[in-house]
């Protein structure tokens, strides 16, 4: 979820010209399907339609779901999509789980279980500036795996904020690690980052699943993260230990610690965490579909959580809930889905196979590859929308879950190439902005975020390659 608020400061005559813009280089796309590769009038629709999508996240965040709500309109009209398909393809069972798992969050927010975590951290023994930053962004890396990446990377800029100020350090490096770190984690299971649990109902994966393939490459990936920022900032993180040094010799705090009541709010997590991670197992005791549980458990879970704080239950639906994130979602899961529903995806798929060859040892470094570029730039959640309809295609001829690890990989790292790859780094560079008054130039973070993204790749593009002859078909 990221692009550039720019649509708010245009007058009303450069927004006009600039959404011309944006339609005749959709249409003149389209139209081109038509001419070179023989696209009928709904694929030439369907896809217009979903580069505008595209085109208007980058240039024109403010309105991406004005042109959401359009495109949708045009699909309507055109016949390129009924409401049947529409209903189909907007994906209501990943918008419910992402719905249950964000009010379980504010209850989490409530109960103190993100301050137990920051406290936690500040009580390290013989504290230093590496082991600090290494544990400050490991645990950045699972908190994301546990809930999701902006909750993780908010708590613990604020926890980084706090230190840096008491040392009266520039904590732009620590954020750059921290943030890094998290978008890798967000890796781990599916529901560190929107596309996981997108990724998850699509091709049919369990939370165990996720455990057991994408678990250990994450983790590897991150060690491999962490090691790189911590030479890249040993200057910062020398000055570090200069100034905690100082500050101890002086019997100072290096920040205020209060006794935190987080005994239910982990409570809380963990019952999520286990109702989650049995949904296989419950299904199959029920005899229920595959991965029924696993969409509803959070729904179950926010439902005990408003019973006990009814009073706050309004809050947590009306404010906690980004009601116009899910929305935008839903809609773009549909105006997807209507590339697959018009033959667009499978002419992609058989554009891969014809470009790559159908060798999952070719087309594995190619999806993430694509992957990552475009999701360094776009939404990831829109790649990986447009995406899995072709990963569903290739699986008809070859094993397809090394694909889909591939596309998972590709969309979170490539989230680290730029200052706009991900919703964590636009919500990090905010707090950074208003909090220490500083920012990053697109370059400082490209170097760093660039190189942890492609050594974080290739680590997954090897592990993946060995691990895919186990993998189920």
């Amino acid at each position: 979820m990221h692009g550039e608020d720019n649509g708010a400061v245009l007058s009303t005559g450069q927004l006009i010209k600039r959404m011309a813009l944006l339609l005749m280089i959709s249409i003149g796309i389209g139209m081109a399907g038509s001419i070179f590769g023989g696209f009928t009038d709904k694929q030439v629709v369907a896809t217009s339609v979903f580069l505008a999508i595209i085109l208007g996240t980058l240039f024109f965040w403010t309105f991406r779901l004005s042109i959401a709500f359009l495109g949708l309109t045009v699909l309507i009209f055109t016949h390129s999509l009924d409401i049947e398909h529409f209903v189909a393809s907007a994906e209501l069972p990943v918008i419910l789980f992402l719905v249950g798992m964000m009010i379980v969050v504010g209850a989490l927010r409530d109960l103190g279980f993100f301050t137990w975590v920051v406290q936690s951290l500040i009580s390290i023994p013989k504290m230093t500036g590496r082991k600090f930053i290494a544990a400050t962004s490991v645990a950045s890396a699972l908190l994301a795996c546990a809930v999701d990446e902006v909750t993780s990377i908010i708590f613990i800029a604020t926890l980084i904020f706090q230190v840096c100020n008491r040392l009266k350090l520039n904590p732009t490096p620590y954020i750059i690690i921290c943030v890094l770190c998290t978008n890798i984690g967000s890796a781990g299971t599916m529901m560190g980052n929107p596309v996981g649990i997108f990724i998850g109902t699509k091709a049919g994966l369990t939370f165990g699943d996720f455990f057991k393939w994408a678990f250990p490459i994450m983790l590897v990936s991150l060690g491999s993260c962490v090691g790189i920022t911590l030479v890249w900032f040993r200057k910062e993180l020398d000055l570090f230990d200069e100034r905690l040094r100082e500050r101890i010799e002086r019997k100072l705090s290096l920040v205020p610690t209060v006794v935190v009541p987080y005994k239910r709010g982990l409570a809380v997590l963990l019952f999520t965490l286990a109702f989650i991670a049995s949904h296989h197992a419950l299904e199959e005791a029920l005899h229920l579909g595959k991965n029924s549980i696993l969409l509803v458990a959070p729904l179950a879970c926010s439902g005990i959580i408003m019973l006990f704080k009814h009073d706050r239950a309004r809050f947590y639906v009306e404010h906690e809930v980004d009601w116009w994130t899910l929305l935008f979602f839903m809609l773009l899961f549909a105006i997807a889905g209507t590339l697959e529903h018009t033959g667009v995806t499978q002419l992609i798929a058989d554009g891969f196979v014809s470009l790559c060859g159908d060798k999952p040892g070719i087309l594995i470094p190619s999806i993430m590859a694509t992957t990552a570029i475009g999701s360094a730039f776009v939404d990831n959640v829109i790649f990986v929308a447009a995406f899995s309809p072709v990963i569903t295609a290739l699986g008809e001829t070859m094993p397809s879950m090394p694909l889909w690890w591939a596309l998972l990989f590709g969309a979170c790292f490539g989230g680290n190439i730029t200052l706009i790859g991900s919703t964590a780094n636009i919500v990090a560079l905010g707090m950074l902005e208003k909090q220490a008054h500083t920012g990053i130039g697109f370059f400082q973070w490209l170097k760093i975020g660039a190189l942890s993204a492609f050594i974080a790749m290739l680590i997954a593009w090897g592990m993946l390659t060995v691990m895919a002859p186990y993998m189920p078909d």
